[in-house]
């Protein structure tokens, strides 16, 4: 039976410890998954961080790296989610030639209607930050390529499942221990 690939947010759950990153993307490596996006921050528990990796993978395959993180003794807790069930989003920032800002009034049009927004203006450039969907800001990329970028960075994805996680409860009872 083929099962179909699909796009999967995967939530771990972890103590702080040097070298866990190395050890998670050494589970992707051994099964030659590729990572799209790996964003990781603290969670809603103090001491707690999360992990959020995007990859393209099978329902089979996600349920199986699950089980493999979750035997790493830091994780606290592995899901996979799609992406009907995650709110998700991420962030580009593009430096660009300042003169362009105030001769280019297509610029202008661009940034409005991407709904973008300045950072910082300088004489020598002007920063543009643009949150949303990965295809909205890679729209706002080719658009802005015609002009000339002179940097940009898209941060990984950061999401929050639309249905209730009693992950909550347990991290409240993992940080009491």
């Amino acid at each position: 039976m083929n099962e179909e690939l699909k796009t999967f947010t995967i939530s771990i759950y972890t103590e702080n410890n040097i070298g866990l990153l190395n050890r998670i993307s050494a589970i992707f490596q051994r099964r030659h998954i590729n990572i799209e996006s790996l964003t990781t921050s603290q969670s809603e528990i103090e001491g707690v961080n999360r992990f959020v990796i995007v990859v393209n993978i099978t329902e089979s395959q996600a349920k199986k790296i699950i089980g493999q993180f979750e035997k790493q003794i830091e994780v606290i807790r592995a899901y996979y989610h799609t992406e009907e069930e995650t709110i998700y989003q991420e962030s580009g920032m593009f430096k660009i030639k300042s003169d362009l800002l105030f001769e280019e009034p297509q610029i202008q049009n661009i940034i409005k209607e991407s709904n973008s927004r300045i950072v910082t203006v300088n004489k020598e450039f002007f920063v543009l930050e643009k949150s949303g969907r990965r295809q909205e800001i890679e729209l706002l990329r080719r658009e802005l390529n015609a002009f000339g970028i002179m940097q940009f960075v898209r941060s990984g994805r950061i999401a929050v499942t639309k249905e209730e996680m009693k992950i909550t409860e347990l991290l409240e009872a993992f940080n009491n221990q």
